[in-house]
């Protein structure tokens, strides 16, 4: 047990200094950008589920945060919604560059997202407008509400904010492979595997959920299981695009109609699992 403390404290603290780094690059291009795409969004019209699945790309969920709100005072369609969520990376881009991923493996992985956030969205407005006229764009400033776990500083500058993502994160990544280490000690590598990768469906389906968790960890979680063999890529994927870091749990918090939030929900479980197990079904690795 010592000796697996110790090797997942080494194996938290290597990733660390690549952490701050990458963090202290997205804090700065946060501040840089941040008011400007919910702008470019808010006046992209029909285009908006392109610029959305583009946009919901960049690291931290500060993007899908802001999209909730949007949508609650109808500024944006539900397909720029679904484009974002479906899209939106979190801590994923972080954790695979402090690894040091191939980047054909980074350039698939948020290919799928953009391709797929955007089909989605562009599917569903086509959908909308064709039973029903679409709803004036109104004002909705009122309703915006901002991730206060990253983009935003607050007076704090860039340094603060990415030192205390990288130890959240780093702690999260020390959780993680610490739980998976104990899980292979007691259960086994051979058995594990067996259950996640022979039986694929089983890990789109769990990945998905996992994805769902409102919070950063579920996307730590998802990269660095995949990273140590447990998912495919498709489960992987499907966790992936279910997860919009707390973007849900703002949308649930200032839409205030439950049955069309639970039908977003499931929608984007549907299509994270479904997507996962299609990549899964091609071979793409």
């Amino acid at each position: 047990m010592r000796e697996m403390i110790m090797d997942t404290v080494m194996d938290s603290v290597r990733l660390a200094p690549f952490l701050f780094v990458t963090y202290v690059f997205m804090e700065w291009l946060a501040h840089r950008t941040g008011r400007l795409a919910e702008g470019i969004v808010e006046k992209s019209g029909r285009f908006g589920p392109l610029i959305g699945a583009v946009l919901g790309i960049v690291p931290q969920c500060g993007f899908s945060a802001a999209a909730g709100g949007l949508y609650a005072g109808r500024v944006i369609t539900l397909g720029t919604l679904f484009s974002i969520y479906l899209s939106t990376s979190d801590e994923m881009l972080p954790i695979l560059i402090s690894e040091v991923a191939p980047v054909d493996l980074i350039g698939r992985i948020v290919v799928c997202k953009i391709v797929i956030g955007m089909g989605m969205g562009f599917l569903i407005d086509l959908l909308l407008r064709r039973s029903r006229e679409e709803k004036e764009v109104t004002d909705s400033g009122e309703m915006h509400h901002h991730c206060h776990c990253s983009g935003e500083a607050g007076g704090h500058g860039v340094l603060l904010p990415a030192f205390y993502h990288t130890i959240q994160v780093t702690f999260f990544i020390f959780l993680v492979t610490f739980g998976l280490n104990l899980l292979l000690h007691v259960v086994g590598e051979e058995a594990l595997s067996r259950l996640f990768l022979q039986y694929g469906i089983v890990g789109e389906l769990a990945a998905g959920l996992l994805g769902m968790i409102p919070n950063c960890a579920s996307s730590v979680m998802i990269t660095q299981l995949y990273l140590e063999g447990v998912f495919t890529f498709g489960a992987m994927l499907s966790g992936l695009l279910t997860g919009s870091g707390i973007g849900l749990l703002v949308l649930f918090r200032v839409n205030h109609n439950w049955k069309e939030n639970m039908g977003i929900l499931a929608g984007l479980y549907i299509t994270g699992t479904v997507c996962g197990m299609m990549v899964n079904a091609v071979g793409m690795l």
